[in-house]
């Protein structure tokens, strides 16, 4: 089961990593190594998150998840997303901004980080709307339960998650501006780009959670109409394509799904320019990176861990709030990765240890009501 789940991860990483010391020796091969371990550490909360979307997936979709769905993290966050960011932050072409990655990497490197103000409150904002999401729904199974009373009850409210996105949207730009203004006015048109950045966020969130939530509500209703359509078709012979079997919100979950990727790999393409700016070591590092993600998120999915620790989804959850946070304190102050990795680390261990502890209070309680009925019962009977 292991070595079927993760035999690609482990496929990619031998050729990953002789590809590393072919490119650039025993040193490349080591940097690769350590950016492998950054990118699963940084999204270990996006694949108990991406568990929990998954499972909610027919086998085809899980499998195009991860077949297309790798191509586009692996590929296009961790490969052609750094270049996008500069071919249009220094408005020049990508074959330019290709040249630029391969030749000229420390100026590379400047422009990605020029950029970031920007990346972040973009992917911080989406995050930040599915923590607060998440935070604001009435649950049977409360994790922090001190926390998240108070909260289901306030969410109650229409649009609060938006207003308070807004909000810290709004303060976040005002403080950039405010700060920029007293070191001599250089990140003032920032400020902006930051603002119109953060709102784009926000409306792909909207736009995309909004249409996956649409068309997960009428899953039920779907599935319940192709199950009487596969009994028609067993009784007359024929077969039905899987992709008809998807479904509409099969298809809109997976958009959701790979958004979601590129909100949490932002984090991990920054952080990568802290160890190397060469684009092919920092795609090959979080390559490796992304497809252990994608096969722990399949893990958790076919082992039901979710159902089993049912506390491990709310912990994702705050991983994701902490992350949002610190994306939009990243806009103007520096944040070493190792912080940003441990916080969602901590979170969802603390989650796991939780409901460890629950399943073994469960267990005690059954214990001890069999003991109950069974003293109950007369002897002989």
């Amino acid at each position: 089961m292991l070595l079927k789940t993760f035999g690609w991860s482990f496929a990619v990483t031998a050729i990953g990593l002789v590809a590393a010391v072919f490119y650039g020796g025993w040193e490349a091969f080591g940097i690769v190594a350590i950016l492998s371990v950054l990118e699963i550490s940084l999204s270990f909360d996006n694949a108990v998150v991406n568990a929990g979307i998954l499972k909610k997936m027919n086998a085809f979709w899980q499998k195009i998840f991860l077949t297309v769905g790798v191509l586009i993290a692996v590929f296009g966050m961790r490969l052609v997303f750094p270049v996008v960011i500069v071919a249009i932050s220094a408005k020049m072409g990508p074959i330019e901004a290709v040249d630029l990655a391969l030749n000229n990497k420390d100026h590379y490197q400047e422009l990605v980080t020029d950029a970031h103000p920007a990346i972040a409150a973009f992917g911080g904002m989406f995050l930040l709307m599915i923590f607060l999401d998440f935070i604001f729904e009435d649950r049977d199974i409360q994790w922090l339960r001190w926390i998240e009373r108070p909260l289901a009850k306030l969410g109650k409210v229409d649009m609060l998650s938006v207003c308070i996105s807004l909000i810290v949207l709004l303060i976040t730009s005002f403080t950039f501006a405010t700060h920029a203004h007293q070191h001599g006015g250089a990140h003032v048109d920032k400020a902006q780009t930051v603002l119109i950045a953060g709102i784009a966020g926000l409306i792909t969130y909207m736009i995309v959670g909004g249409l996956s939530g649409y068309f997960e509500d009428k899953l039920e209703e779907e599935e319940e109409r192709e199950h009487e359509e596969e009994e028609e078709a067993a009784r007359s012979g024929k077969k039905r394509s899987p992709v008809v079997l998807a479904g509409q919100a099969a298809f809109f979950m997976f958009l959701y799904l790979e958004v979601l990727d590129a909100s949490f790999s932002f984090d991990g393409v920054i952080g990568a320019f802290a160890i190397t700016n060469d684009i092919v070591l920092m795609a090959l590092g979080l390559g490796i990176g992304a497809m252990y993600v994608r096969s722990l998120t399949v893990y958790l999915v076919r082992q039901g861990t979710l159902d089993d620790y049912v506390y491990l989804e709310h912990g994702a959850h705050y991983a994701i709030g902490a992350l949002a946070v610190l994306l939009m304190v990243t806009i103007q102050y520096e944040i070493n990765e190792v912080i940003t990795g441990l916080v969602g680390v901590v979170l969802i261990a603390w989650s796991f240890w939780s409901s460890v502890r629950r399943n073994r209070a469960l267990a005690a309680a059954e214990g001890e009501a069999g003991s109950d009925e069974k003293a109950e019962i007369p002897s002989g009977v």
